[in-house]
């Protein structure tokens, strides 16, 4: 903090800029003073016509030592230090006892009169962070960074932040100073490691048969610029000495040049790193050096970046982090953006309850759009497959079913204040009854409040009310909420939820078709009266949607049902899927056979098969199974693939001794389907949207020699491991997880071969 006020010694720091051709009074220059202590006295200097001015700076104490700072007005006390500007030394003994001093004028030239327009510029960084459906993101921290990269290194400095309003707008205001002395600006930065740009130079650096590449580190280190130029001889990558050429810029002033910062070493390297690396147009676009000349402390438009968190549902979520790869370069003093959030924002909107009266929509299950499922609404209407996303796709992404908590989102009529849920397990003609009370999910909505500055959660729980006559479990509309206290900026993500269905424990597996029951109540008080089946708005056919559910029973072991050890393993203790292996055998050119168990140790010779008898079983009268892999682990992060066709040998067929629990397999797969015809189930025989497995046998040549490919290259430990995964969405709690993690198994089985 800059000193200022009235003091018993005056300093008087004339000034003289005189010599500036087309001189203009309009603007005054900042004098600083430094005391040996570091404290800052600051002063503005006004000029008049003929470019004279004087800058008067008091103390309370005699001063003593001091460094004269002159430079831009709009420059801070600490931003001066660091610039190379004009600097004059005061010594103690100039003051001579006397309580006022006054310097030799200081000439300004017009290099520098001219310069300080650019030194230090106010820029303004205006802008929206939007969902992407184009729906504000409000109450988000929006925080730019000027970034600087060179080698492998990379850093950012924080200009300003600023939090979002109501509409997803923010306005970052920052003044931005250029001119440093190279060691200042260095001293100011924290050097990460760029992961992309590391893996791309040692790419570069081993396809040029660079004989010795140093180790990428996050501490920038000259060092290992030299270690490119002076190899000589081939060797593994190296990794510097501690501290060798270490770049010692977090060093006060005061500190010998030498051990300074030397921006005169990196651009002696860089001319002759120019001479030993290849040319590369990708870096040169980047202007990374030392493909491109670097002196950021000269860089006076920043390079700006942005990180946006938000809080959102409880925790403090990053939805937008922008990396070098997003640098902005050279921005102008005035920059408009639009930041896209992820999925983790909330954003807002108003209410999507469509203006119908007594009506409702259903438009998604588990996030997806009922056009895309068999037997609703759309262009699947009529496929066989109900209830499936993606119905007839031969594909492991085809005919997939739901499981757990799925919710259903769509909008509903103004007119309805409250609405149950029924189904019928038969059809769209019913008869239809309403869901269990545990199988109706209620969830919690959230609405940015202005005043706040806030996201305020409102609970919407299915409630018993009564008609009068019986109850019903019902839930409030968003509609009638709104009714009966004022409209709201919604959370887009939970605007549109109608319900949870909840099935894990609940409800047994099959297709259930859902349909809306309307229901009046005025208020908060009272019965609900005048039910209405509601029709989709602006038609007269009923709401409703198909959805096929399929949950697994996870068991708490020690065992799964089928008997197979499970807790404190690998193997989950599920048989939905079930998997195991069986056997497994050598197969010797006489027509004999070994045995390899567990942990055993076997010979194998250049005639010999690997036969292996494994079980990948969903056994559900309505079987979902979506795909098996069969892997040999080894060595060190080295596998191959049993299931590639291409091996020798290879045979995949049903397996003669499956158990009673695991029919051996109608198709063998081992995808439910695939482009290739004979990789795929559904091109085996299956029945979409059904596949089993069951028991396979899988024959492959044993031994891998350059004549044939086989299983087992060298003598090794080996490890075979068997996965299983169903097409089922979801998981046994809440949520929509799509990838195939929902429901699977694992079985490993390891040995030791000699070749």
């Amino acid at each position: 903090m800059a000193a200022k006020g009235v003091g018993k010694f005056r300093l008087d720091v004339p000034l003289d800029a005189s010599g500036v051709k087309d001189f203009k009074p309009e603007r005054g220059v900042k004098v600083v003073a430094f005391d040996g202590k570091g404290q800052a006295y600051e002063s503005i200097a006004k000029f008049d016509a003929k470019g004279r001015g004087t800058a008067s700076i008091t103390f309370q104490e005699a001063p003593g030592n001091l460094q004269v700072v002159v430079g831009p007005e709009d420059a801070t006390a600490d931003q001066l230090m660091g610039l190379q500007t004009i600097s004059v030394n005061v010594s103690r003994r100039q003051w001579a006892g006397q309580s006022q001093l006054t310097l030799a004028a200081v000439p300004i030239s017009a290099y520098y009169w001219w310069w300080w327009f650019r030194w230090c510029r106010t820029f303004r960084i205006t802008g929206r962070v939007v969902c992407a459906d184009g729906n504000p993101v409000p109450g988000a921290t929006v925080c730019a960074y000027d970034v600087d990269w060179w080698w492998w290194w990379w850093s950012n400095q924080q200009v300003g932040c600023a939090v979002t309003d109501q509409n997803g707008a923010f306005e970052i205001n920052f003044t931005w100073c250029c001119g440093w002395w190279p060691w200042w600006w260095w001293a100011r930065r924290h050097w990460l490691l760029e992961p992309v740009l590391a893996d791309r130079l040692t790419r570069l650096l081993r396809e040029a048969k660079f004989p010795r590449i140093p180790l990428p580190d996050p501490n920038p280190d000259p060092a290992i610029f030299e270690t490119l130029l002076n190899a000589s001889t081939a060797g593994p990558p190296v990794r510097p000495p501690a501290g060798a050429g270490r770049n010692t810029a977090v060093i006060p002033r005061a500190v010998a040049a030498e051990q300074a910062f030397d921006s005169a070493r990196l651009e002696s390297l860089r001319t002759r790193l120019a001479g030993v690396l290849p040319g590369a147009l990708q870096f040169e676009r980047l202007r990374l050096w030392p493909w491109w000349p670097w002196w950021p402390w000269w860089d006076c438009a920043p390079d700006i970046i942005f990180k946006v968190t938000q809080p959102c549902r409880g925790t403090i979520e990053t939805i937008v982090n922008e990396t070098i790869w997003d640098a902005r370069s050279n921005i102008p003093v005035n920059l408009d953006v639009t930041l896209a959030a992820n999925d983790k924002a909330c954003c807002v909107t108003g209410s999507t309850c469509l203006d119908g009266g007594d009506c409702a929509f259903i438009s998604n299950i588990c996030e997806d759009n009922i056009g895309n499922i068999g037997g609703n609404p759309g262009p699947n209407v009529a496929a066989p497959q109900v209830g499936y996303l993606s119905p007839g796709l031969n594909s492991i992404s085809g005919d997939r079913p739901y499981s757990g908590t799925v919710p259903l989102r769509g909008c509903m009529g103004d007119t309805v204040d409250y609405y149950e849920v029924l189904y019928s397990t038969v059809g769209f003609g019913g008869p239809w009854t309403p869901i269990p009370g545990a199988a109706a999910g209620g969830f919690s909505r959230s609405y940015w409040d202005n005043g706040l500055s806030d996201w305020v959660p409102v609970p919407f729980p299915f409630t018993t009310i009564s008609d009068g006559v019986s109850d019903h479990t019902v839930i409030e509309s968003l509609p009638h909420w709104e009714a009966n206290h004022a409209p709201q900026l919604w959370d887009a993500y939970t605007v549109n939820l109608l319900f949870e269905f909840v099935t894990q424990n609940v409800l047994a597996d099959g297709t259930y078709y859902l349909r809306l029951r309307g229901w009046t109540r005025p208020g908060y008080a009272g019965n609900i009266s005048t039910p209405v089946d509601l029709p989709i708005c602006g038609s007269q056919t009923l709401n409703g949607v198909a959805v096929t559910i399929d949950n697994h029973l996870v068991t708490a072991g020690p065992s799964d049902l089928n008997g197979h050890l499970c807790l404190g393993t690998v193997h989950q203790c599920t048989t939905e899927p079930d998997t195991t292996i069986l056997a497994v055998q050598i197969l010797h050119n006489n027509g004999t056979s070994t045995n390899v168990s567990a942990c055993g140790q076997v010979a194998v010779a250049d005639t010999d098969l690997l036969q292996i008898d494994f079980v990948a079983n969903d056994p559900d009268p309505h079987p979902h199974l979506a795909y098996y892999t069969l892997q040999l682990h080894f060595d060190v992060n080295l596998f191959t693939d049993l299931l590639d066709p291409s091996l020798s040998n290879w045979s995949l067929v049903p397996s003669p001794i499956a158990p009673a629990w695991a029919p051996a397999a109608a198709q063998v797969g081992p995808n439910y389907g695939d482009a290739n015809p004979a990789m795929s189930a559904l091109d085996q025989g299956a029945s979409s949207p059904y596949w089993r497995g069951g028991a396979m046998r899988l024959t492959v040549k044993a031994k891998d020699t350059p004549m044939s490919r086989g299983a087992f290259p060298y003598t090794c430990c080996y490890q075979i491991r068997l996965n299983a995964h169903k097409r089922t969405i979801g998981g046994g709690g809440a949520g929509c997880d799509h990838s195939f993690w929902s429901q699977w198994n694992v079985t490993e089985y390891s040995f030791t071969i000699d070749v």
